[in-house]
Protein backbone atom coordinates (compact mmCIF):
# COMPACT_ATOMS: atom_id res chain seq x y z
CA UNK A 1 0.00 0.00 0.00
CA UNK A 2 2.84 2.41 0.75
CA UNK A 3 3.93 2.13 -2.88
CA UNK A 4 0.71 3.87 -3.94
CA UNK A 5 0.43 7.62 -4.33
CA UNK A 6 -0.67 8.98 -0.99
CA UNK A 7 -2.32 12.39 -0.95
CA UNK A 8 -2.19 14.43 2.25
CA UNK A 9 -5.59 15.30 3.71
CA UNK A 10 -5.09 16.75 7.19
CA UNK A 11 -3.30 16.40 10.52
CA UNK A 12 -5.02 14.13 13.00
CA UNK A 13 -2.98 14.88 16.09
CA UNK A 14 0.38 15.08 17.81
CA UNK A 15 1.74 12.78 20.48
CA UNK A 16 4.92 12.43 22.52
CA UNK A 17 6.70 10.58 19.72
CA UNK A 18 5.55 12.50 16.66
CA UNK A 19 2.44 13.33 14.65
CA UNK A 20 -0.30 11.41 12.84
CA UNK A 21 -1.78 12.61 9.55
CA UNK A 22 -4.58 11.42 7.29
CA UNK A 23 -3.73 10.46 3.72
CA UNK A 24 -5.97 9.17 0.95
CA UNK A 25 -5.24 6.95 -2.02
CA UNK A 26 -7.13 5.14 -4.75
CA UNK A 27 -7.35 1.39 -4.80
CA UNK A 28 -5.92 0.12 -8.06
CA UNK A 29 -8.51 -2.59 -8.52
CA UNK A 30 -11.60 -0.37 -8.69
CA UNK A 31 -10.44 3.20 -8.07
CA UNK A 32 -12.23 3.47 -4.73
CA UNK A 33 -10.85 6.16 -2.41
CA UNK A 34 -9.39 4.74 0.79
CA UNK A 35 -7.62 6.30 3.75
CA UNK A 36 -4.54 5.61 5.83
CA UNK A 37 -3.16 7.16 9.00
CA UNK A 38 0.55 7.91 8.69
CA UNK A 39 2.61 8.24 11.85
CA UNK A 40 5.69 10.46 11.52
CA UNK A 41 8.64 10.80 13.91
CA UNK A 42 11.91 12.67 13.82
CA UNK A 43 15.34 11.20 14.42
CA UNK A 44 14.99 11.49 18.20
CA UNK A 45 12.09 9.03 18.29
CA UNK A 46 12.96 6.90 15.27
CA UNK A 47 13.95 3.95 17.46
CA UNK A 48 10.51 3.84 19.07
CA UNK A 49 8.83 3.95 15.66
CA UNK A 50 10.96 1.06 14.37
CA UNK A 51 10.10 -0.94 17.49
CA UNK A 52 6.41 -0.18 17.09
CA UNK A 53 6.41 -1.34 13.47
CA UNK A 54 8.20 -4.54 14.42
CA UNK A 55 5.64 -5.29 17.15
CA UNK A 56 2.66 -4.44 14.95
CA UNK A 57 4.04 -6.72 12.25
CA UNK A 58 3.61 -9.62 14.69
CA UNK A 59 -0.10 -8.80 15.00
CA UNK A 60 -1.04 -8.98 11.33
CA UNK A 61 -4.67 -10.04 11.04
CA UNK A 62 -5.43 -9.53 14.76
CA UNK A 63 -8.85 -7.88 14.87
CA UNK A 64 -8.27 -6.02 18.16
CA UNK A 65 -4.89 -4.54 17.24
CA UNK A 66 -4.50 -1.63 14.81
CA UNK A 67 -3.00 -2.89 11.56
CA UNK A 68 0.10 -1.47 9.91
CA UNK A 69 0.84 -1.47 6.17
CA UNK A 70 3.97 -1.94 4.12
CA UNK A 71 7.24 -3.75 4.67
CA UNK A 72 8.99 -1.38 7.01
CA UNK A 73 9.57 2.15 8.26
CA UNK A 74 9.98 4.65 5.41
CA UNK A 75 12.53 7.47 5.50
CA UNK A 76 11.77 10.77 3.80
CA UNK A 77 13.30 14.28 3.77
CA UNK A 78 10.87 16.96 4.89
CA UNK A 79 10.70 20.47 3.47
CA UNK A 80 13.35 21.62 5.97
CA UNK A 81 15.85 18.99 4.87
CA UNK A 82 15.52 16.76 7.94
CA UNK A 83 14.92 13.04 7.75
CA UNK A 84 11.48 11.88 8.88
CA UNK A 85 10.45 8.33 9.66
CA UNK A 86 6.96 7.13 8.72
CA UNK A 87 4.71 4.11 9.08
CA UNK A 88 1.25 3.74 7.52
CA UNK A 89 -1.62 2.25 9.50
CA UNK A 90 -5.34 1.70 9.10
CA UNK A 91 -7.43 4.80 9.70
CA UNK A 92 -9.95 4.90 12.56
CA UNK A 93 -12.78 7.17 11.43
CA UNK A 94 -14.13 7.31 14.99
CA UNK A 95 -10.89 8.72 16.36
CA UNK A 96 -9.59 7.69 19.76
CA UNK A 97 -11.75 6.47 22.63
CA UNK A 98 -10.95 9.78 24.31
CA UNK A 99 -12.47 11.66 21.35
CA UNK A 100 -15.40 9.25 21.23
CA UNK A 101 -16.55 9.77 24.84
CA UNK A 102 -16.52 13.54 24.29
CA UNK A 103 -19.68 13.09 22.19
CA UNK A 104 -21.66 11.71 25.13
CA UNK A 105 -23.31 13.64 27.96
CA UNK A 106 -20.82 14.11 30.81
CA UNK A 107 -18.48 11.84 28.82
CA UNK A 108 -20.26 8.78 30.28
CA UNK A 109 -20.93 5.79 28.04
CA UNK A 110 -24.01 3.54 28.32
CA UNK A 111 -23.51 0.48 30.53
CA UNK A 112 -24.05 -2.03 27.71
CA UNK A 113 -21.51 -0.24 25.51
CA UNK A 114 -18.94 -0.20 28.32
CA UNK A 115 -19.27 -3.95 28.76
CA UNK A 116 -18.88 -4.59 25.04
CA UNK A 117 -15.92 -2.21 24.74
CA UNK A 118 -14.25 -3.82 27.76
CA UNK A 119 -14.67 -7.25 26.19
CA UNK A 120 -12.96 -6.02 23.01
CA UNK A 121 -10.06 -4.53 24.98
CA UNK A 122 -9.57 -7.75 26.92
CA UNK A 123 -9.49 -9.69 23.67
CA UNK A 124 -6.77 -7.34 22.47
CA UNK A 125 -4.80 -7.66 25.69
CA UNK A 126 -5.10 -11.46 25.55
CA UNK A 127 -3.46 -11.38 22.11
CA UNK A 128 -0.73 -8.98 23.23
CA UNK A 129 0.10 -11.01 26.33
CA UNK A 130 0.02 -14.28 24.39
CA UNK A 131 2.83 -12.88 22.22
CA UNK A 132 4.85 -12.08 25.34
CA UNK A 133 4.36 -8.30 25.31
CA UNK A 134 3.00 -5.78 27.80
CA UNK A 135 1.47 -2.67 26.20
CA UNK A 136 2.55 -0.41 29.12
CA UNK A 137 0.47 2.60 28.05
CA UNK A 138 -3.16 1.55 27.74
CA UNK A 139 -5.35 4.65 27.95
CA UNK A 140 -8.26 6.16 25.97
CA UNK A 141 -5.91 8.12 23.70
CA UNK A 142 -4.27 4.84 22.59
CA UNK A 143 -7.53 3.03 21.85
CA UNK A 144 -9.02 3.59 18.38
CA UNK A 145 -12.71 3.48 17.43
CA UNK A 146 -13.81 2.00 14.10
CA UNK A 147 -17.48 2.76 13.24
CA UNK A 148 -19.52 0.27 11.26
CA UNK A 149 -23.15 -0.72 10.68
CA UNK A 150 -24.99 -3.93 11.50
CA UNK A 151 -28.38 -5.10 10.25
CA UNK A 152 -30.47 -6.00 13.29
CA UNK A 153 -34.23 -6.39 13.79
CA UNK A 154 -34.99 -5.15 10.30
CA UNK A 155 -32.89 -1.98 10.45
CA UNK A 156 -29.29 -0.83 10.10
CA UNK A 157 -27.75 0.20 13.41
CA UNK A 158 -24.49 1.87 14.30
CA UNK A 159 -21.80 -0.38 15.69
CA UNK A 160 -18.24 0.18 16.86
CA UNK A 161 -15.08 -1.87 17.03
CA UNK A 162 -12.16 -1.00 19.30
CA UNK A 163 -8.51 -1.62 18.50
CA UNK A 164 -5.43 -1.04 20.65
CA UNK A 165 -2.74 1.20 19.14
CA UNK A 166 0.53 2.95 19.98
CA UNK A 167 3.07 0.31 20.94
CA UNK A 168 6.02 2.69 21.21
CA UNK A 169 6.41 2.05 24.96
CA UNK A 170 5.61 -1.67 24.87
CA UNK A 171 8.04 -4.09 26.44
CA UNK A 172 8.56 -7.80 26.88
CA UNK A 173 6.78 -9.32 29.86
CA UNK A 174 9.19 -9.25 32.81
CA UNK A 175 11.74 -6.99 31.12
CA UNK A 176 13.78 -4.96 33.63
CA UNK A 177 16.71 -3.85 31.47
CA UNK A 178 15.00 -0.61 30.48
CA UNK A 179 14.62 0.65 34.07
CA UNK A 180 16.61 3.70 35.18
CA UNK A 181 16.23 5.90 38.31
CA UNK A 182 15.55 8.91 36.09
CA UNK A 183 13.00 6.86 34.08
CA UNK A 184 11.24 4.86 36.81
CA UNK A 185 8.10 3.94 34.88
CA UNK A 186 7.13 3.35 31.26
CA UNK A 187 3.69 4.81 30.59
CA UNK A 188 1.28 7.55 31.66
CA UNK A 189 1.40 7.88 35.48
CA UNK A 190 -2.33 8.01 36.31
CA UNK A 191 -2.93 4.77 34.38
CA UNK A 192 0.07 2.90 35.81
CA UNK A 193 -0.04 0.19 38.47
CA UNK A 194 1.61 0.50 41.91
CA UNK A 195 4.35 -2.06 41.24
CA UNK A 196 5.26 -0.43 37.92
CA UNK A 197 5.53 3.00 39.53
CA UNK A 198 7.44 1.91 42.63
CA UNK A 199 10.08 -0.35 41.07
CA UNK A 200 9.45 -0.56 37.35
CA UNK A 201 7.87 -4.02 37.34
CA UNK A 202 6.57 -4.86 33.87
CA UNK A 203 3.99 -7.63 33.62
CA UNK A 204 0.52 -8.28 32.24
CA UNK A 205 -0.90 -7.13 35.60
CA UNK A 206 0.13 -3.60 34.63
CA UNK A 207 -2.12 -3.66 31.55
CA UNK A 208 -5.02 -5.06 33.57
CA UNK A 209 -4.69 -2.25 36.13
CA UNK A 210 -4.65 0.26 33.25
CA UNK A 211 -7.74 -1.42 31.80
CA UNK A 212 -9.51 -0.91 35.12
CA UNK A 213 -8.69 2.80 34.90
CA UNK A 214 -10.11 2.96 31.36
CA UNK A 215 -13.32 1.14 32.37
CA UNK A 216 -13.78 3.44 35.37
CA UNK A 217 -13.30 6.44 33.10
CA UNK A 218 -16.00 5.20 30.71
CA UNK A 219 -18.41 4.97 33.66
CA UNK A 220 -17.57 8.28 35.34
CA UNK A 221 -16.57 10.46 32.40
CA UNK A 222 -13.53 11.53 34.45
CA UNK A 223 -9.90 10.61 34.59
CA UNK A 224 -8.94 8.12 37.30
CA UNK A 225 -8.02 9.80 40.57
CA UNK A 226 -10.45 12.66 39.76
CA UNK A 227 -11.45 12.75 43.44
CA UNK A 228 -8.04 13.74 44.77
CA UNK A 229 -4.84 15.56 43.92
CA UNK A 230 -3.00 12.71 42.26
CA UNK A 231 0.34 11.89 43.85
CA UNK A 232 2.67 9.06 42.86
CA UNK A 233 3.22 8.35 46.56
CA UNK A 234 -0.47 7.46 46.93
CA UNK A 235 -0.25 4.94 44.13
CA UNK A 236 2.89 3.41 45.60
CA UNK A 237 0.86 2.75 48.76
CA UNK A 238 -1.54 0.78 46.55
CA UNK A 239 -4.48 3.10 46.97
CA UNK A 240 -7.01 2.51 44.21
CA UNK A 241 -9.23 4.99 42.33
CA UNK A 242 -12.61 5.77 43.88
CA UNK A 243 -15.65 3.81 42.65
CA UNK A 244 -18.98 5.64 42.19
CA UNK A 245 -21.74 4.29 44.45
CA UNK A 246 -24.12 3.68 41.55
CA UNK A 247 -21.84 1.22 39.74
CA UNK A 248 -23.45 -2.20 39.10
CA UNK A 249 -22.23 -4.85 41.54
CA UNK A 250 -20.67 -7.01 38.84
CA UNK A 251 -18.81 -3.94 37.52
CA UNK A 252 -17.40 -3.36 41.01
CA UNK A 253 -16.33 -6.99 41.19
CA UNK A 254 -14.58 -6.67 37.86
CA UNK A 255 -12.80 -3.45 38.83
CA UNK A 256 -11.75 -4.88 42.19
CA UNK A 257 -9.99 -7.67 40.30
CA UNK A 258 -8.24 -5.16 38.03
CA UNK A 259 -7.12 -3.13 41.06
CA UNK A 260 -5.99 -6.07 43.19
CA UNK A 261 -2.99 -5.37 45.43
CA UNK A 262 -0.83 -8.18 44.00
CA UNK A 263 -0.38 -8.33 40.21
CA UNK A 264 -1.10 -12.07 40.06
CA UNK A 265 -4.43 -11.49 41.81
CA UNK A 266 -5.57 -9.53 38.75
CA UNK A 267 -5.61 -12.90 36.95
CA UNK A 268 -5.24 -12.67 33.16
CA UNK A 269 -7.28 -11.35 30.24
CA UNK A 270 -8.87 -14.70 29.38
CA UNK A 271 -9.90 -15.30 32.99
CA UNK A 272 -11.41 -11.83 33.27
CA UNK A 273 -13.46 -12.51 30.13
CA UNK A 274 -15.26 -15.24 32.07
CA UNK A 275 -16.44 -12.89 34.83
CA UNK A 276 -20.16 -12.23 35.30
CA UNK A 277 -19.54 -8.66 34.10
CA UNK A 278 -19.79 -10.00 30.55
CA UNK A 279 -22.59 -12.50 31.09
CA UNK A 280 -25.24 -10.63 33.08
CA UNK A 281 -25.30 -8.96 36.46
CA UNK A 282 -24.47 -10.59 39.78
CA UNK A 283 -28.13 -11.13 40.68
CA UNK A 284 -28.71 -13.18 37.53
CA UNK A 285 -25.57 -15.15 38.30
CA UNK A 286 -26.66 -16.03 41.81
CA UNK A 287 -30.13 -17.03 40.55
CA UNK A 288 -28.56 -19.47 38.12
CA UNK A 289 -26.49 -20.91 40.94
CA UNK A 290 -29.57 -21.40 43.10
CA UNK A 291 -31.56 -23.02 40.29
CA UNK A 292 -28.79 -25.45 39.42
CA UNK A 293 -29.59 -29.14 39.94
CA UNK A 294 -27.46 -30.63 42.72
CA UNK A 295 -27.86 -34.33 43.44
CA UNK A 296 -25.22 -34.79 46.15
CA UNK A 297 -26.09 -33.21 49.57
CA UNK A 298 -22.40 -32.48 50.19
CA UNK A 299 -22.24 -30.65 46.87
CA UNK A 300 -25.36 -28.73 47.86
CA UNK A 301 -23.76 -27.62 51.14
CA UNK A 302 -20.60 -26.58 49.32
CA UNK A 303 -22.61 -24.58 46.80
CA UNK A 304 -24.49 -22.81 49.60
CA UNK A 305 -21.24 -21.90 51.32
CA UNK A 306 -19.83 -20.50 48.10
CA UNK A 307 -23.05 -18.61 47.39
CA UNK A 308 -23.14 -17.18 50.91
CA UNK A 309 -19.56 -15.94 50.61
CA UNK A 310 -20.27 -14.39 47.22
CA UNK A 311 -23.43 -12.62 48.42
CA UNK A 312 -21.60 -11.33 51.48
CA UNK A 313 -18.84 -9.93 49.29
CA UNK A 314 -21.34 -8.29 46.95
CA UNK A 315 -23.28 -6.68 49.84
CA UNK A 316 -20.10 -5.09 51.21
CA UNK A 317 -19.46 -3.44 47.88
CA UNK A 318 -22.93 -2.24 46.94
Amino acid sequence: MVALDLEFERYLGTGSFGSVSLFKYKRRRDGETLYAAVKTSGYKHAKSLYKEFQILSEFKGCSRIVQCYGNGVKQRFNDKGYVEYKIAMEYAAGGSLSNFVDRFKDRKLPDSMIREFTRMLLEGLATIHEHGYVHCDLKPENILVFPSSVYKNGAWRSSYQLKISDFGLSKRDGDTKWWHPRQPFAGTPIYMSPESISHGEIGKGLDLWSLGCVVLEMYTGKRPWWHTNYELEDLMKCYEPLFPRNLPCDAKLFLMTCFAFEPHERKDALTLLRQSFFHGDANKFTKLQMNAKIDNPDDFTLQLEKLSMMLSEIRTMC
